[in-house]
């Protein structure tokens, strides 16, 4: 088990070149010490998580911020594929995406997503989102390992 407050190994799944850029910068504003990986879509998600082509060798993450709509498999296929695991189900699920649609938060929670967060469009309001996101994953509870 994670202790809380050490360092973790994040994967984020965003297609969108500025909110990846967003999230990083509120990981250098919040100054979080955190390993930030990135998959551009839903197959490079999986390629990550499995350890395939040129990801191989990737660290399991212990945290996943998944955008809901993604090229080649959606957010949703991969949320599905990631909690019908057994070696990848444990792993902590925040859904972080521009949808604030009832169906897609019901549908996310129904997949097993252990959290739904609606990026906000301002850049503060999106840090802040992050900052409680790190807080509350990384400061807070304690996150399983299987190294």
């Amino acid at each position: 088990m994670s202790n809380p407050g050490q360092p973790i190994d994040i994967l984020l799944v965003e297609d969108d070149p500025g909110d990846e850029l967003m999230t990083r910068e509120a990981f250098e504003d919040n100054k979080i010490g955190n390993t930030l990986h990135v998959a551009h879509d839903g197959q490079e998600a999986l390629d990550f998580l499995y350890q395939q082509g040129e990801h191989t060798g990737a660290p399991q993450p212990d945290l996943i911020l998944l955008d809901l709509n993604l090229p080649r498999y959606d957010g949703r296929q991969v949320l599905e594929r990631i909690k019908a695991d057994p070696e990848l189900a444990h792993i902590p699920v925040v859904v972080l995406t521009t949808s604030a649609a009832e169906e897609d938060i019901l549908r996310s929670y129904k997949l097993h997503a252990n959290a739904y967060v609606t990026k906000p469009v301002d850049l503060d309001q999106f840090v802040t989102a992050i900052k409680h996101i790190d807080d509350f994953f990384v400061q807070v509870v304690r996150l399983p390992r299987q190294r």
